[in-house]
């Protein structure tokens, strides 16, 4: 079977995300055409309201637009659009799937938080070669936070609603935030991460893959880049006390410091800290010495299900 040009859109709380890829499954191969990434914060006020915001939705759907243009420009064969947390959680998601139906022409998929965390899974762990398996992925959203173990396919997963917005809106209000707020943040997420424990064997897992931008943008400080460079950060192995160290400097800064921060995207400013702490406390959970950073996520694992499927691992379990 040749290549076939494919376009994913993943349209989270946080952001909205293309993908058109040439995929080849024979060959194993996704060569990337365009990638690009666009923060509309569909879900914002959506933990307190329950809907998704009319200025959201306009955020949203002008995005679509360009993105339906570069799809046709670049002419992919089959599209996907899979939409996650906001849209999962708002009473009005029939007014976002209509919105999204009538622009790019595809029917958006609501994703459950397990078929989420299966096409993270394949998109994060495709390229991993002899990284020793069981793999743990865990992509940190905006709205969710999903944790996948596996080897050559998930294993056992979850998806809990603890993500850098959700906890954002809910805890971290200060400009810094107080010290009280941080502990109620981290005693929201060490809650969310015990009912991890307990659908995910945690133990298992000897590699630790850390996907979506609060992770990559810790990978980026930490390899103190002047500016945000995708082929540095993937692959990047972040260390748990760089971790630390960086979540600790974070939730000290006040949000004109965190702007100024060189690898910042503007969109991540108000919810780096809420990301950061989300992966603190799962590598203090895990008493991991290090997060291997991947740039490859759902949208890639889309772009494989668009290609009939996912390529054959190469390696085996444990070891090259």
């Amino acid at each position: 079977m040749s290549a076939r040009r494919v376009a994913a859109v993943d349209c989270g709380t946080n952001s909205i995300r293309l993908l058109v890829a040439d995929v080849d499954p024979t060959a194993r191969t996704l060569v990337e055409v365009a990638r690009e990434m666009q923060v509309v914060r569909l879900g914002e006020g959506v933990d307190r309201t329950g809907v998704l915001a009319e200025a959201a939705l306009d955020r949203t759907f002008a995005a679509c637009d360009g993105y339906a243009a570069r799809i046709e420009r670049l002419g992919a064969e089959r599209v996907r659009f899979c939409a996650t947390s906001a849209s999962r959680d708002a009473a009005n998601r029939d007014v976002f799937v209509a919105g999204v139906r009538a622009r790019v022409g595809v029917e958006p998929e609501v994703l459950s938080g397990p078929a989420e965390a299966a096409l993270s899974f394949t998109g994060a762990t495709w390229d991993l070669g002899a990284e020793p398996a069981p793999y743990l992925v865990v992509d940190i959203g905006g709205g969710s936070t999903e944790v996948v173990l596996g080897s050559a396919a998930p294993e056992a997963s979850v998806s809990v609603d603890v993500g850098c917005v959700r906890m954002t809106e809910r805890h971290l209000p200060g400009d810094p935030p107080s010290a009280a707020e941080v502990a109620a943040a981290r005693a929201d997420v060490e809650a969310a991460l015990d009912r991890v424990a307990s659908h995910v064997p945690l133990h298992q897992a000897r590699t630790v893959v850390g996907l979506a931008g609060s992770v990559t943008t810790l990978a980026a400080m930490h390899a103190g880049l002047p500016g945000y460079d995708a082929s540095v950060t993937h692959g990047y192995r972040l260390p748990a006390d760089g971790v630390r160290t960086l979540t600790d400097r974070l939730l000290a800064m006040t949000r004109a410091q965190r702007a100024a921060v060189p690898v910042m995207h503007p969109g991540r400013v108000d919810v780096i800290g809420a990301g950061a702490l989300i992966l603190r406390c799962l590598v203090e959970r895990l008493g991991v010495p290090e997060v291997l950073v991947s740039e490859h996520d759902i949208l890639d694992g889309m772009a494989w299900s668009l290609a009939d499927g996912p390529p054959r691992r190469v390696g085996r379990p444990g070891g090259p």
